[in-house]
């Protein structure tokens, strides 16, 4: 569920105090002030996961003395983030933002990654449940009126979402096989670019994070059809999901996770620096402040991600 600002602010607040409090537990302080960290983001400037980690970097880099540098690498779903982090010095030094994607990805396409060895698990920051949004001029004010739409006009109707091999893309895919219509699905490398083409009228819908969306819902630029979740988002409390609008056991779970790579590097970064992230202390301090430590640091273990995806995606989109 997206969280309202001041909640998500919160949440990002305390991600930060305890990334922060891990950080200074692999070194010296003398050594942590010296050090840069990158973080790579799978998305353009201006999304929601975007913001979170610049927050979050921000936040450590003024309490603690640490240096980030947050760097952009949007396109093809998450994928040249992905491998470009796989590819980097084992130096302790590189960490990865990512989505369902990193998952997904081996499904579609060949990827020079392997999403269960080539990156550790560090933490999960956060669930950013999906919605179905149209412009708030769109003649469309339920979902079902956009899915008739599309089936008396095969191919006119476009929904965009970031892509491709996301989680959206694949909830699109699904949509159009199991409500017999022909959407044309069109990618985008980032949320930001997705509602602006959106907002412009060159798509017609938009399936996307209710993180990138809720500012323009709120204030009738966008209006929400469905949310793509098992039971209502709070902040929407009068828009039906998608299961509740026809469309059943229809619901795709988001989440953004923080993960270092190459696998491996954060020890061997640590045999040679003493100021290196010390991901053994990380992992075990997030599972036993976590709502999800139930569960591991994964949304789900990476291996039921990747196996459970094979028939699914193969059958939807290859």
């Amino acid at each position: 569920m997206k969280l309202p600002r001041c909640r998500f602010l919160h949440v990002a607040a305390a991600a930060a105090a305890l990334l922060s409090a891990v950080i200074l537990a692999g070194g010296s302080a003398s050594a942590q002030v010296s050090r840069t960290i990158k973080i790579v983001v799978p998305v353009p400037p201006g999304g929601g996961l975007d913001f979170l980690v610049r927050l979050l970097a921000d936040q450590i880099g003024r309490t603690q003395g640490v240096t980030f540098v947050v760097e952009s690498r949007p396109g093809a779903g998450g994928r040249i983030a992905t491998e470009a982090v796989s590819h980097l010095p084992p130096d302790g030094t590189n960490l990865l933002t990512t989505f369902p994607s990193l998952v997904i990805d081996p499904h579609v396409r060949k990827v020079n990654y392997d999403p269960l060895r080539s990156f550790e698990p560090i933490c999960k920051l956060v669930d950013a449940p999906n919605v179905i949004v149209v412009t708030g001029a769109s003649p469309y004010r339920t979902l079902a009126e956009l899915m008739n739409a599309a089936r008396a006009k095969p191919g006119d109707l476009m929904m965009a979402s970031i892509g491709p091999a996301s989680n959206q893309h694949i909830a699109i895919a699904r949509q159009k096989r199991t409500s017999n219509i022909d959407l044309t699905y069109v990618p985008y490398p980032g949320s930001a670019p997705a509602v602006n083409a959106l907002l412009g009228e060159h798509v017609t819908s938009l399936f996307a994070a209710y993180a990138n969306v809720g500012e323009q819902i709120a204030t009738g630029r966008l209006r929400a059809l469905g949310a793509a979740t098992a039971n209502r988002i709070e902040a929407l409390s009068d828009v039906p999901t998608v299961a509740e609008s026809g469309f059943a056991d229809f619901a795709v779970d988001n989440w953004f996770v923080v993960c270092g790579g190459p696998a491996g590097a954060g020890h061997q970064g640590e045999a040679r620096d003493p100021g290196a992230v010390p991901r053994r202390h990380l992992r075990g301090r997030f599972c036993r402040s976590s709502s999800q430590a139930r569960r591991g640091i994964w949304p789900r273990h990476p291996r039921d991600e990747h196996e459970s995806g094979v028939g699914t995606v193969e059958a939807l989109i290859v």
